[in-house]
């Protein structure tokens, strides 16, 4: 009930921390990934990684937030592998203009760079799903797995604009598993992952200071997780097989949280 060996996955996003490790695992385990990202020369080297090691990909540039640069690389890929059947949607990430610094407050916000966040973690989660779920109404079945955030559960301080936005594709992945469900058949699955805490390309600056050792945010951010340690990539892997293998079939709309237990710890 593991398997995946064949399945086509799209990951958007693809070159990033999370989702080149995303690509490199689900290669491994047999399925054929399309990896789109705005980035080709890590696009590139992923894929010829991938194939180096027996797997089979290809890398698309894309744009998350532009429709026809979407719909060009859904039709490359039906051309390549002939369908898609999952999609996973890990593009996305936050602006300092959509922060509020400890010496800074609400009025001090951004909107612009909110704006901005919202666009590419929520848009850019909306838009390829409507894309690429359309390949997947024709042939019957599909799964979709978003990527929330344990800021989506609880309101952080500082990342305003991400939260709010991760909030967001929380609420669109339980309204898309019931959307597709009913009105296309059970073989529509829509889940979400919400990693706790890893140190990204992304987020570095902020947990860490020039000297790489941890930042007095990253040290709070410990003390309320149980495992007393970030995440390290690889350990969103498991969650990710699950749910887009058929050992998950009857779960739909749920988000399975990935966070050494900060969303279960209280004081």
């Amino acid at each position: 009930m593991f398997k995946i060996t064949g399945k086509v996955v799209v990951i958007t996003g693809g070159c990033g921390v999370l989702g080149s490790d995303m690509a490199r695992y689900l290669a491994k385990n047999g399925a054929k990934i399309a990896v789109l990202d705005r980035v080709p020369e890590k696009g590139a080297e992923l894929v010829k990684e991938i194939k180096a090691a027996g797997g089979e990909a290809l890398f698309l540039m894309t744009d998350v937030l532009h429709k026809e640069t979407l719909e060009q690389n859904r039709e490359e890929i039906l051309k390549t592998y002939g369908r898609i059947d999952v999609l996973v949607n890990a593009a996305g990430g936050n602006m300092p203009g959509a922060t509020i610094a400890p010496d800074k407050t609400i009025f001090d916000l951004a909107i612009d760079d909110f704006k901005k966040v919202v666009d590419l973690n929520l848009f850019g989660t909306v838009i390829p799903t409507m894309v690429f779920a359309r390949a997947m109404v024709k042939t019957g079945a599909g799964n979709i797995v978003n990527i929330s955030s344990e800021s989506a559960l609880r309101p952080l301080t500082r990342v305003v604009g991400y939260s709010a936005a991760k909030a967001a594709v929380t609420n669109f992945t339980k309204y898309m598993a019931g959307e597709l469900a009913l009105k296309f058949g059970p073989h529509f699955r829509v889940n979400a992952m919400a990693p706790g805490f890893f140190i990204t390309e992304q987020n570095r600056t902020l947990m860490t200071n020039p000297d790489g050792s941890y930042s007095d945010r990253a040290k709070t951010i410990l003390a309320h997780t149980p495992f007393r340690r970030f995440g390290e990539p690889e350990e969103l892997l498991g969650s990710l097989h699950y749910l887009i293998s058929d050992a998950s079939k009857f779960v739909t709309g749920t988000v399975l949280v990935i966070d050494g237990g900060f969303d279960a710890f209280s004081i």
